[in-house]
């Protein structure tokens, strides 16, 4: 099917482009940022071979449609979305971390929590939970924002402030943005029938100093979902929980025997795997806005991005 895995766009007054695990960002005249989200897969900070229909037109709705929902408690950085899979905002300097918040013990938390550890980024975690119980409240566990091909690491609040990534001014703000923005995403979930397990944001710093919500937000790529029907029932049975999100994905890498780890081999991703995982994302989509998915016109991807984005900057 027909896929976009890689732009090599040339638009006016364009400055640079970065190349990111799932998108793609071209910065126009140190002002505009055209943000371009494509079909790549990505798990384990791996890039997968293949791309998945539809997928960035999925990630991109529904990261906008949540900057739209969350506008009134935290400001974000987007102008426009000119295309199904663009979004257009300002120019910001990215904090250096990013903020992952957890309401149950699930994904990457509870395998570290399996090997006994204890102690995860700084945050003491009680003793007696199994995996995907739920947290007294939410905890906020922080990685380093990784370069390319570089593995994100866990930190903790007092080893960003002690090694000067965030100034406890700004860390403070970005700790009240995250919890507000999952507290609205859990509200909002739960009116779909569905948890949000944990997410992570990206914050920036626009040219006049204000701090923002940046890149994605409550997409299956960034964020972990449970059906809550039946969630307590499958707790208390030791089942496996009903999600929406990328884990289904991480979890057939590792029943293939791949964890990013050297010298493992991703396994191949069939036509028919490729068009399941089309699929789960697209029922997530259905899920979590309430609304049927409408397939963008994909005979030539590139070109209908192209001329979109042009047609919005010669405004």
């Amino acid at each position: 099917m027909n896929t976009i895995t890689t732009t090599n766009f040339n638009f006016p007054n364009q400055k640079s482009v970065y190349h990111g695990k799932v998108r793609e960002v071209y910065n126009i005249n140190d002002e505009l940022l055209v943000m371009i989200a494509t079909d790549r897969l990505s798990a384990f900070d791996v890039v997968m071979p293949k791309g998945i229909p539809y997928k960035g037109q999925i990630l991109n709705q529904i990261a906008t449609r949540f900057m739209q929902l969350t506008e009134d408690i935290v400001p974000n950085w987007l102008i426009a979305t000119p295309d199904p899979n663009v979004a257009i905002g300002h120019l910001c300097q990215p904090f250096k971390v990013e903020m992952v918040i957890r309401g149950y013990l699930s994904g990457h938390a509870a395998r570290e929590y399996a090997l006994g550890k204890r102690i995860l980024c700084g945050v003491t975690l009680p003793e007696g939970l199994k995996e995907n119980d739920k947290f007294i409240e939410p905890i906020i566990t922080p990685t380093t924002k990784a370069d390319i091909g570089v593995h994100d690491e866990d930190i903790s609040r007092e080893a960003i402030l002690a090694n000067g990534i965030v100034t406890e001014e700004d860390y403070l703000v970005l700790e009240k943005y995250t919890r507000a923005l999952f507290q609205r995403g859990t509200e909002i979930a739960a009116s779909r029938g569905l948890i949000l397990v944990d997410t992570k944001y990206e914050f920036g710093k626009t040219k006049d100093g204000k701090i923002v919500l940046i890149d994605e937000i409550h997409t299956p790529d960034s964020s972990r979902y449970f059906y809550s029907e039946g969630y307590q029932d499958r707790q208390n049975n030791n089942e496996a929980q009903k999600q929406l999100s990328k884990e289904f994905v991480r979890q057939w890498l590792i029943a293939n025997g791949f964890q990013g780890k050297e010298g493992q081999q991703i396994p191949k991703m069939t036509e028919e795997y490729i068009k399941s995982v089309s699929e789960r994302y697209i029922e997530l989509y259905e899920n979590i806005l309430g609304e049927k998915f409408i397939k963008a016109d994909i005979t030539d991807i590139q070109k209908r991005i192209e001329e979109n984005v042009l047609n919005y900057l010669n405004k």
